[in-house]
């Protein structure tokens, strides 16, 4: 499934790439409690931090910030449903949510909109407006 940039990011802070051999990214952290990330202050400011180069990273951040790169070309080829269902709820949650660092990931990893509009129409059939 196609997403945009925003959801790709936050759901690979819980995935680790596989071997190329492989055709998912790993499943290991599929069990995650994305909504414990999400709403939790501390949680997520370290994530966000990661992702913008202004703090450390957890062992899955630096995974996420490895992965992001193929997962954004690839659509999220790479990801299981369940990591793209958290997708969703991550890029929801972000817009809804969190406009500000939304719009500083964007800034960051999408600054000429180039996934936002490869994959807002595919966002919109979901029901998320980007």
């Amino acid at each position: 499934m196609k997403y945009t940039l925003i959801a790709i990011l936050v759901t690979l802070a819980v995935v680790a790439a596989k071997p190329a051999a492989e055709t998912t990214y790993t499943s290991r952290f599929d069990n995650i409690d994305l909504d414990k990330i999400l709403n939790t202050k501390r949680l997520f400011d370290n994530y966000f931090k990661c992702l913008m180069d202004q703090g450390k990273c957890t062992p899955d951040g630096k995974e996420l910030k490895k992965l992001l790169p193929d997962a954004l070309k690839t659509n999220c080829a790479k990801c299981t449903p369940k990591q793209q269902e958290g997708t969703d709820r991550v890029l929801r949650f972000m817009i809804n949510h969190k406009p500000e660092e939304w719009k500083q990931l964007k800034a960051k990893y999408d600054p000429e909109d180039e996934f936002v509009k490869k994959y807002r129409e595919a966002a919109k059939a979901r029901g998320i407006e980007i």
